[in-house]
């Protein structure tokens, strides 16, 4: 019962590490708020972590737009009374040659993977300030410090994720609001569904553990960060599940 009375909100809930994490989260009596674009996978997630005997709600929500960002939060407001725990998770991964790099694709991914960071942020902020009490996760990528060919935009993203946290980190810490990133190696999940074989091949090739890791490996990471007193001296870190891919 390491969340019991925490309220979260954890966003790109419908699958990979969002779910996992949503689910660790739900066996630790966590009251959540579950946001995602896609309707069935969020619910089949909702539905489970009901089934682990959490209170859970769904919400559709697109963070590429300000609005679906923000939504999350005043959502878990509403529905749980405050927010203590938000978990930025949502994300997407496509793959080109820098060269082939649209402005639309670039713009795509920092909205995604970065501004919605920044805009549920800073609505979960107020509430946690003023509580004086508060756990932001950021789900970054062992790219975002070592790079990645044909992912200059990924990887551009994951780094200003990384930058963000320390940085918010500076601010909050002294109010008891803490901020941290995960940035967890390659994962089995749908968001490497459109990377292609070759690439993942030859990624799997230089991991010092020799394949990819699993969503539910990198889970027990937020779990640690969100829990007291387990997460209390964590600030401005980033934690890497990553099969040895990057060793700081």
């Amino acid at each position: 019962m390491l969340l019991q009375h925490r309220r979260a909100l954890v966003t790109g809930a419908a699958s990979g590490i969002g779910a996992a994490i949503a689910s660790a989260f739900a066996a630790e009596a966590a009251a959540l708020v579950l946001s995602d674009r896609n309707p069935a996978g969020l619910a089949a997630t909702v539905e489970h972590c009901r089934a682990l005997g959490a209170a859970c709600h769904g919400v559709i929500a697109d963070v590429a737009e300000p609005a679906g960002a923000q939504r999350g939060v005043d959502e878990c407001v509403r529905l749980l009374g405050g927010i203590d725990i938000l978990v930025n998770n949502a994300g997407m991964l496509t793959q080109a040659p820098c060269t082939e790099l649209t402005l639309a694709m670039w713009d795509e991914m920092m909205a995604v993977d970065l501004r919605s960071v920044f805009l549920a942020s800073q609505r979960a902020l107020p509430h946690m300030l003023q509580q004086r009490w508060g756990r932001i996760i950021n789900i970054a990528s062992q790219l975002g410090i070592k790079g990645g060919a044909e992912l200059c935009h990924y990887a551009a993203a994951k780094a200003g994720v990384i930058g963000f946290t320390k940085s918010l980190a500076l601010e909050t810490a002294g109010q008891n609001v803490l901020v941290n990133a995960i940035a967890p190696g390659p994962i089995e999940t749908p968001l490497v569904a459109g990377i292609s074989s070759a690439w993942k091949s030859a990624k799997a090739r230089e991991l010092p553990l020799g394949r990819f890791g699993r969503a539910e490996e990198v889970a027990p990471a937020a779990l640690l960060l969100a829990s007291d007193p387990g997460g209390n001296l964590f600030v401005g870190q980033t934690l890497g599940p990553n099969s040895g891919d990057v060793m700081p």
